[in-house]
């Protein structure tokens, strides 16, 4: 898929467990794994909200576009 979830970046600069985050959103540590892992099909607004809260982000700092015929990684996805 072309959208790439960075939570884990997200839960690592705030120290906080995938178990934490998932009560503070509300939703299972199931559908996070499904979202960190790419498998989600499509995001609720109001789940997208909630992760903003929690995290204290905006929705780009979670969610990046990465063409899918691109087969080399770029710095950020590095880093």
């Amino acid at each position: 898929m072309a959208i790439i979830v960075d939570i884990d970046v997200q839960l690592a600069r705030r120290k906080m467990s995938v178990g934490e985050f998932a009560e503070a959103v509300g939703i299972s540590a199931a559908n996070i794994a499904v979202l960190k892992n790419g498998r989600a099909k499509a995001v609720r607004f109001t789940t997208l909200d909630a992760i903003c809260r929690v995290l204290e982000c905006q929705p780009g700092d979670i969610l990046r576009w990465m063409p899918e015929d691109n087969t080399s990684p770029t710095p950020r996805d590095l880093g």
